[in-house]
């Protein structure tokens, strides 16, 4: 995160491109500075200081790495609430980000062998990439590359589930293996 700026204080190096806006100005020696506290802000070439904290929330784009929770199942696809983007919280002020795992797009292989219940269960936190900006509704989601998938879940007793493969995760306390599109743990 950003810290804020004080009067006085230089702007970053990357804003001595920019005219100065509201909250700073050029010191007789040439140097764009900060005249009130805050955090440094470009838009449209200009530089301002703003006194708010910056959003530090972030968008679904397409490539964007989301993290969310299975908040609906289907046997064509699971709908995933997302709370994550590229590891920044989304927007709290936003109506929720609904994203799609359509069937063809949990795994790169075997596409015809992928059951939706067998890859993910309600509830399971999925790490997936942002496809396509989908319809008004959600964005299209995919698990296909091998570091995206499930990265915790609970077992159907209750207890936490650890990955043992590609497909399948254990229960911790009872050993019972359940299936899931399991992601791999990025090290």
């Amino acid at each position: 995160m950003t810290t804020p700026l004080l009067p006085g204080q230089p702007l970053p190096a990357e804003s001595k491109q920019s005219q100065p806006g509201q909250g700073c100005y050029v010191s007789k020696d040439g140097i764009l500075r900060a005249s009130v506290v805050g955090y440094p802000a470009t838009s449209n070439g200009v530089v301002s200081v703003t006194t708010g904290k910056p959003d530090t929330s972030a968008l679904p784009e397409i490539g964007a790495i989301v993290t969310g929770v299975v908040s609906q199942l289907t046997p064509q696809q699971a709908t995933l609430t997302m709370t994550l983007v590229n590891n920044l919280p989304t927007p709290v002020s936003s109506a929720d980000f609904v994203g799609v795992i359509r069937v063809s797009d949990v795994r790169a292989t075997e596409k015809d062998k992928v059951k939706i219940g067998e890859s993910f269960r309600l509830g399971d936190t999925v790490k997936a990439s942002v496809l396509s900006l989908g319809d008004a509704r959600s964005y299209f989601l995919s698990t296909a590359d091998k570091h995206l998938g499930v990265i915790a879940a609970t077992s159907e007793a209750g207890n936490p589930l650890i990955p043992v493969s590609w497909q399948e995760m254990e229960d911790e306390v009872t050993g019972v293996k359940e299936k899931r599109k399991v992601a791999k743990p990025e090290v």
